[in-house]
């Protein structure tokens, strides 16, 4: 009775949750951590932790799809992993291949259109793993409805140097002018396929770290974090909800911030700057509590922003400004 009353509330609390959330991040990061703590509180051995945990991602990943997320990565072998005994990684080996080739052959991933991708050193992985990311690079590369990339033999500072080592080899070269290196200089190295920027990294197991995990497309972009103590294997569609609407708090807290800092401006800048403090106030008022809401400011102000010539992304921030932020 105790175990129907609980299934009963969650399911209610899952209804709450998604009511309250009114979109989606596009592109949602998560470190799967906890699987051998899982297996050791349950009295089995890691790979059991391991095998649990891969049935947990099966399901975000149909949960990513369900509410509109883009793009999905997982963050499944780092390079330090390869310090664990042979044994935990040989185990770690024959489940990657089994999931791997069982994914690409998956009716529901070619229904709905899911181009698998591996980041990371995936050289330094055995032949057999490889061959199994190939197969599933190939079977589903011709999708663009939904990304899953799944990082191997992955670490965050690692990818960044070799960019920048092959940077500064074709400066060297004289195949790159130093000051026409931009941000899509970098990104072009990182990894074979665009990834886009991280909105929401979720990670559960009570680790409140990030564990350099997408330095470059996180943290530039200041992706909302989401820690949560369920192991992986434990984790519920109730958890990646709650990691859902802390991205979106996180999205409603940077337009209040932008708004405030707009206001605190306008009795403190040149002509050509209050322009552009009207118009964030302008675009961002609603966003603030309603004492704090100034009168409508200067309607041609908001008329020019309308008009283009502040660029904005597709979720109505301001590029420039997110980038100064």
């Amino acid at each position: 009775m105790k175990r129907w009353f609980r299934r009963r509330v969650d399911a209610a609390y899952e209804r709450l949750l998604s009511r309250e959330i009114a979109g989606a991040p596009t592109h949602v990061a998560v470190i799967q951590d906890g699987n051998r703590r899982y297996a050791r509180q349950h009295g089995g051995d890691p790979h059991e932790g391991h095998r649990a945990g891969a049935e947990t991602t099966e399901r975000v990943l149909e949960w990513c799809q369900d509410i509109g997320v883009e793009e999905l990565t997982l963050y499944t072998f780092s390079t330090e992993n390869f310090n664990r005994p042979e044994d935990q990684r040989e185990a770690l080996y024959e489940l990657l291949c089994e999931k791997l080739t069982e994914f690409a052959d998956a009716d529901r991933v070619h229904d709905n259109e899911v181009c698998i991708q591996a980041i990371g050193e995936i050289d330094l992985l055995p032949e057999h793993v490889r061959d199994a990311v190939a197969y599933a690079e190939r079977r589903t590369q011709e999708y663009d409805q939904f990304v899953l990339n799944i990082a191997l033999a992955y670490g965050g500072r690692s990818r960044l140097l070799e960019a920048a080592r092959g940077v500064a080899r074709d400066v060297d070269a004289d195949e790159i002018d130093p000051d026409k290196i931009d941000v899509e200089t970098i990104e072009q190295r990182l990894y074979d396929q665009p990834v886009r920027d991280v909105d929401l990294i979720i990670r559960p197991g009570g680790e409140e770290r990030t564990s350099n995990f997408l330095p470059w497309h996180a943290n530039g972009n200041e992706a909302a974090v989401f820690f949560c103590t369920p192991y992986w294997p434990e984790f519920s569609k109730a958890d990646f909800l709650r990691g859902i609407r802390t991205y979106e708090h996180r999205k409603e807290s940077w337009r209040r911030t932008r708004a405030r800092r707009a206001i605190a401006l306008l009795g403190a800048v040149s002509e050509p700057e209050l322009t552009d403090a009207q118009a964030i106030v302008n675009r961002f008022r609603d966003s603030l509590p309603v004492g704090e809401r100034p009168a409508d400011i200067d309607r041609e102000t908001a008329a020019v922003t309308d008009s283009g010539e502040n660029t904005t992304s597709d979720d109505g921030l301001d590029s420039s400004s997110r980038v100064a932020d």
